[in-house]
């Protein structure tokens, strides 16, 4: 088993806008007051390519699939959170809260994944939990230590327990449920993906420890995560702001490990935490502003990772 890949798929977006319906609860989101949808989508754009570029330039490949103008798909920039390739052939498809996002899913992906040489086995589809209001949106809300077969998962309107225990049985890993929280308006609600407070290395985890409210869940995690031989990169709640927990690694030219991040993240962490990241990873990082002030989301939400067989 790896922990990363070289593989990426990428959805290049043409509507790319903040999403009314995703806001709800999503509360990294913000309003750009006076600029115009054409030039988000603009912007956005832009970043998006130069990320693809840097990513590309390090040796890690990136399958590139365009958006469809329809059906409108505001976060279709976010594919990690609809569905999951893993190494023994299976892909995951997941249920989504927003409307919106279940218009994201689509076929194709996966055909475009077969003509390259990739061998699906079988698909878990969990989508029809929506029907229940039942949601678990990918690797979102599902950090996965694949080396250790855990899965942790911050639970929240976008993460069912229940549904995430399926799907720990499924694919056989070891659930470490737990509630994470964020200050809004001087209020404690819950971080609405795992991904933005926690992020999975091979010999680390960068972690907001302050975001579990419950001790005993905090030292749960802990407690985990040092067991399996973790270090413990620990970040603040501005940070978590910042998209510093949004960080992915994966492998770049000749398996060299990167960490993957946005250059506002990489702003936000101290000198200390950039020596302790790069004790284990080269530190690659891109602007995302638009698509993190629009999205909530940063430079992992924008990272499908795909570990199936090849031919």
């Amino acid at each position: 088993m790896n922990q990363t890949t070289n593989t990426i798929v990428m959805i290049r977006p043409v509507s790319f806008r903040m999403n009314e319906q995703t806001a709800v609860n999503n509360y990294y989101q913000k309003v750009l007051d006076n600029v115009s949808s054409d030039t988000i989508q603009e912007k956005a754009l832009a970043e998006f390519d130069a990320f693809v570029a840097v990513l590309r330039a390090e040796g890690v490949e990136v399958i590139v699939i365009d958006d469809t103008e329809n059906p409108d798909t505001p976060d279709s920039i976010f594919p990690n959170n609809w569905i999951s390739f893993h190494e023994n052939g299976t892909v995951g498809l997941y249920p989504m809260f927003a409307e919106n996002r279940r218009l994201e899913r689509r076929e194709d992906v996966l055909e475009v994944l077969e003509e390259k040489g990739f061998v699906i086995e079988n698909v878990i589809d969990y989508t029809s939990a929506e029907d229940e209001k039942v949601f678990l949106e990918g690797t979102g809300s599902l950090l996965l230590d694949r080396i250790n077969r855990k899965a942790y998962c911050a639970i929240s309107p976008r993460a069912d327990e229940e549904l995430f225990i399926e799907f720990c049985e499924d694919f056989e890993f070891t659930p470490v449920p737990f509630e994470s929280y964020q200050t809004v308006e001087e209020k404690r609600l819950p971080i609405y993906h795992t991904n933005v407070m926690m992020c999975l290395g091979e010999k680390f985890a960068v972690i907001c420890l302050d975001s579990i409210d419950d001790k005993k869940e905090r030292k749960m995690v802990k407690m985990h995560l040092k067991e399996d031989g973790k270090e413990l990169i620990v970040i603040s709640e501005d940070q978590v702001n910042s998209f510093a927990g949004n960080m992915l690694q994966v492998q770049g030219k000749d398996g060299e490990a990167l960490l993957i991040m946005s250059t506002a993240a990489y702003t936000s962490l101290t000198a200390h935490q950039i020596i302790m990241l790069q004790k284990h990873c080269r530190i690659v990082s891109s602007s995302l502003d638009v698509i993190e002030a629009c999205g909530g989301g940063s430079a992992r939400c924008m990272m499908a990772e795909v570990f199936l067989p090849r031919q």
